[in-house]
């Protein structure tokens, strides 16, 4: 028999489950089949810091309501902190019978200051409530690590737009060529989404994880004179629930904080699946660095936008864990069930995928090199004036209904010769319409017709360095939010 084995035999509970926090009322222990099916420490012990902070906090509210005397009190925080430096050197690791964190912690606690006082921390909480608590502690810290890594994104955007400001490109719409844009303007759409997933971390720290579950017990919360109000506080929170069973039986903010990164993972899929198709040849818009792309194991002339590629296939991973998440609580009634041990590994694994994805992806963007000339000369073709050109006949008076058409006409007679619309000689147009005047060419080219988009939020380079400046306002009223 082990030494902590010796503790539980010691502390007279009559526990026939070593490693779990239940047992007394059972004659015999659990199969091995139940063991296995039960067991949660190779997930869930990346929380156990957060075991411990609650535990502290525990601790004080214990002594605060008269349970604990000052050096009991003291003791155990002691003891807390020497598993906490052992946790953190790799000395204290959960065993093969250890249910979950809080078992294998209690265990632990046991043997570092003795069966009696150790057994005093139980007192007044649950298991459901710890696991709430704890939970959403370790994704209010790893939200911000994510919203971090999207801020870097977001600047590397801004980085590589400010670099490129007045370059054109074509812009598309059904993928096919329709109006020039800035490039800037196009790197910048892409950042506005990410800035706003951050402004949904935000909304969801402050809205949805914002309260703490402490105090609530198993469900109907606590007999024993606790302050769940200063656990609260003491763990970072603006406050404790209003409600004991809501606080144990709610995964709302799991669930919430998935389609976050779930949409996360689609924001960043959708510049990824561009990046791919600007870096074929057929598109030949950038030229991936190096270091940010891979080979291939045969062909030796490849350069494969490989992060692009992960990026796009993790984001339907993400959605996959969300909606497996979803389908878990669908229909669980009140208050904890055990179906709620399946809450952790998805939006785990769902943080865990954006904090190695979200560097390599930032890399992958500060190294791209843009071929500017190359999108400068394909910006005018397609026609992508002709909206220009009709818009112009609106200015000189003309209803939009006849000049869409006149427009139209004009891109049916340059497909008949070959050419494009700046091809067509002033008694071309004339012959298509009287009012098409050679004062047509002034928007005629594409400088013209990106400058021409000059109200808010249009591509006009005017607009575009308003744009870029907001952004990084924006970016800056964030970092301070993550202090």
């Amino acid at each position: 028999m082990d030494d902590r084995a010796q503790q539980d035999q010691q502390a007279g509970s009559g526990t026939t489950n070593e490693g779990s926090l239940w047992g007394g009322r059972f004659a015999g222990g659990p199969s091995p089949a139940l063991e296995a099916l039960s067991r949660s420490t190779h997930f869930d012990w990346r929380l156990a810091h957060h075991d411990l902070d609650g535990s502290r906090a525990h601790a004080r509210v214990l002594h605060g309501a008269g349970l604990l005397s000052d050096d009991e009190r003291d003791g155990l925080l002691a003891g807390l902190d020497e598993l906490a430096r052992r946790v953190t050197s790799g000395e204290l690791r959960p065993r093969p019978q250890d249910e979950d964190v809080h078992g294998a912690l209690e265990g632990a606690l046991l043997e570092v200051v003795g069966a009696e006082l150790g057994g005093r921390l139980r007192a007044g909480r649950s298991r459901n409530d710890q696991i709430a608590t704890l939970f959403k502690v370790f994704l209010r810290d790893h939200a911000r690590v994510v919203a971090g890594l999207l801020l870097d994104l977001v600047e590397a955007d801004a980085d590589q737009a400010e670099r490129h400001l007045g370059a054109i490109m074509p812009g598309r719409t059904h993928l096919q060529h329709a109006q020039p844009v800035l490039l800037s303007h196009h790197l910048l759409a892409h950042a506005w989404p990410l800035l706003r997933d951050v402004a949904r971390l935000r909304d969801w720290d402050a809205r949805v994880a914002a309260e703490s579950p402490y105090g609530s017990g198993a469900l109907a919360g606590t007999s024993l004179g606790l302050d769940p109000e200063a656990v609260a506080h003491d763990l970072g929170f603006t406050g404790s629930v209003a409600n004991s069973i809501d606080g144990t039986a709610a995964r709302d903010f799991v669930a919430e904080l998935a389609f976050v990164l779930a949409m996360v993972g689609v924001d960043v899929s959708r510049q990824a699946e561009e990046i791919i198709l600007w870096a074929t040849r057929e598109f030949g818009f950038v030229t991936l660095d190096d270091g940010y792309s891979t080979g291939s194991s045969i062909m030796p002339q490849k350069k494969n936008p490989d992060i692009a590629e992960l990026a796009r296939g993790k984001a339907g991973r993400m959605v996959g864990n969300l909606a497996g998440l979803l389908a878990t609580l669908k229909a669980l009634p009140l208050a904890y069930n055990r179906d709620l041990q399946e809450d952790k590994e998805p939006v785990f694994d769902s943080v865990d995928t954006l904090e190695v994805l979200l560097p390599a992806f930032t890399g992958q963007v500060a190294t791209l090199r843009f071929h500017t000339d190359r999108m400068a000369e394909l910006a005018p073709q397609g026609f992508s004036l002709a909206t220009d050109v009709a818009e112009w006949l609106v200015r000189e008076g003309v209803p939009f209904r006849e000049a869409h058409e006149i427009s139209g006409a004009c891109v049916r007679r340059c497909e008949e010769l070959g050419v494009d619309l700046p091809d067509l000689t002033d008694a071309q147009f004339a012959e298509l319409d009287p009012r098409l005047t050679p004062g047509v060419r002034s928007v005629l080219t594409v400088e013209g017709s990106v400058a021409s988009r000059d109200a808010r939020g249009g591509t006009a380079p005017a607009r575009v360095a308003e744009q870029l400046a907001e952004l990084r306002a924006a970016v800056a009223e964030h970092r301070a939010w993550l202090g």
